[in-house]
């Protein structure tokens, strides 16, 4: 027996329809029916995934995280500026991995942090490009180190 993939992550809201607002604006994630816990939780889909907010009072725990895949990295960082969504510590995490992959953090309101993901940094505008920093810059890279990637062939269901 093994495991086939992931259905959900959960993280916690502070204040839900805040999170709710957030996920929404600036992720255009959808809200779907969810069960009623004992605790007040929203369902949102996330491509064929979903993420699951839930009320509570504590605090997200230092260097969890979600990441999230978007269709636009040009866009979405615009428009993440337009909201404010992004703080000076986030504007100097753009970086691009040894793959060419790109990752940037952002904070939700709960103060989760989230890793906005994209394929391949030759694909973005030069202005975006001339904002990332090579992540080998700041941690030498061996080879096994550069055969990482974000980005895994689907598996095939059995």
């Amino acid at each position: 027996m093994r495991a086939t993939g992931f259905t959900h992550v959960s993280i916690h809201a502070y204040d839900l329809e805040e999170s709710l607002r957030f996920y929404t604006e600036v992720f255009g994630l959808r809200r779907v029916p969810s069960p009623d816990f004992e605790h007040p939780v929203v369902w949102l889909e996330i491509g064929d995934l979903q993420l699951h907010l839930f009320l509570r009072d504590t605090p997200p725990p230092d260097f969890h995280h979600i990441g999230i895949d978007v269709d636009d990295f040009d866009g979405f960082l615009e428009r993440a500026e337009e909201l404010g969504v992004l703080d000076d510590a986030a504007r100097g995490s753009m970086r691009v991995l040894p793959s060419g992959e790109v990752q940037m953090y952002i904070h939700d309101p709960a103060g989760n942090r989230v890793e906005v993901d994209w394929p391949d940094a030759s694909a973005l505008a030069p202005e975006t490009q001339a904002r990332l920093r090579r992540l080998e810059d700041a941690q030498p890279q061996d080879a096994e180190n550069r055969l990482a990637r974000l980005y895994m062939e689907p598996a095939q269901k059995v």
